[in-house]
């Protein structure tokens, strides 16, 4: 069984405050084509501008630290079929290392925090800077314990009122991606399934939505 972890991402759509929604447009419509091309055979070309963090996004070192990997540069290993620990605090807004348990089970792992935010996902209440996020000993913890990529299903891994920004500046510092925006995590087991997100590998940028998605064992 597969499950999307991604928000589908529409034209006008907000996911931050304060940065502009994705736009689409025809650049060949499927009536301009039809007159290139035989009879009954069209196609469609469309343009998406949009910014990177959009929808459900991942966010590469290079966005907190110039000299480290940007979108291009990720190892496929840290973004394929990696396996998934989630980690349920759907009472707190802070997550700490007491929520993240023993270290030790969280090597090398997709960690995955079950806020249940995604649930205003759509609302003005879901861009409320009281989301959800990662206390700064978690943070030690999980880069103590070599996780491959950390995700969360709130507005921000941070605390919107922090400037020090300890879990965007601590992880990506420690090359760990960041995914932002997950959903459905409710239905992913807390330990056996597999992560696969893989963003755009655009170079010079340093976040980009991302289809993640959690393949759950037999």
């Amino acid at each position: 069984m597969i499950v999307d972890l991604s928000h589908r991402v529409e034209p006008g759509m907000r996911t931050y405050p304060g940065l502009d929604p994705p736009t689409l447009r025809t650049v060949i419509s499927r009536t301009e084509s039809q007159q290139r091309l035989g009879p009954g055979v069209t196609f469609e070309i469309e343009a998406l501008t949009l910014v990177g963090n959009t929808g459900t996004y991942l966010d590469a070192p290079f966005h907190y630290h110039a000299d480290r990997a940007d979108l291009a540069a990720l190892p496929l290993e840290r973004l394929v079929n990696v396996s998934i620990v989630v980690i349920r605090a759907l009472e707190a807004r802070a997550v700490t290392a007491i929520h993240l348990g023993d270290p030790s089970r969280l090597w090398g792992k997709a960690v995955l925090i079950n806020t249940g935010w995604s649930r205003h996902w759509g609302t003005d209440h879901y861009l409320e800077l009281d989301n959800p996020f990662l206390a700064a000993d978690a943070v030690d913890a999980l880069v103590a314990a070599n996780a491959a990529i950390v995700g969360i299903d709130s507005l921000n891994i941070d605390d919107p009122g922090d400037p020090r920004r300890p879990a965007h500046h601590g992880l990506l510092g420690a090359d760990i991606p960041i995914i932002e925006h997950l959903t459905n995590l409710r239905a992913v087991p807390d330990h056996g399934a597999q992560l696969i997100a893989v963003p755009a590998p655009v170079s010079g940028m340093a976040s980009f939505p991302v289809r993640a998605i959690a393949v759950l064992p037999e």
